[in-house]
Parts: structure tokens; sequence; C-alpha cells
């Protein structure tokens, strides 16, 4: 099925940039957004721009049974020292 779509301007040259960088034709990249049903937007760039964005995902608090993620980390990091290595 073939598909005609008028873009914006700066839509077309954000998918266009970002299929150059994954190295792919904006065609296949346009197809692979609508399959996924994804939106493009811009990559965080700073630490509060990704806080935000794994917020807005629910990644934050995603796991309220956790009450101190440092100590969790840590848990982990001595669990995965100590394991047997095959």
């Amino acid at each position: 099925m073939a598909i005609t779509l008028e873009l914006p301007y700066e839509l077309e040259q954000e998918l266009s940039a970002e299929a150059a960088r994954q190295g792919l034709p904006l065609a296949e990249y346009a197809v692979r957004i609508l399959a996924t049903g994804r939106t493009v937007q811009p990559m965080p760039t700073t630490g509060a721009e990704l806080v935000r964005y794994w917020q807005a995902e629910g990644l934050i608090g995603s796991n309220p049974e956790i009450a101190d993620s440092q100590e969790y980390a840590r848990q982990l990091r001595e669990q995965a020292e100590r394991r047997v290595r095959e």
C-alpha cells in the first residue's frame, strides 16, 4: 500500500536526521516508527531532561517496594560479586 504524506518541514528534517543517524532510508525509518507507534522526540541532553523523560515513561517509582535505591544497588552488586561463574 502506498501513502503520500505532506509533512511539516521541521518534522521532515527531524525524521531525515534520525534516519541518517540510524543508517536507514527515510521511508524505512518512517515505517518503523509507524509500526512501533513511537513518536519522534529529541533525545534528552541534560540530566533534568532525562529525569523528566523517565518520569513520563513511568520508570521512576516503578518499584515502590525499593525504599532505598542505593542500598538495593549495593545488594545487587554484592550478589553479583559472590555468584559462581561457570
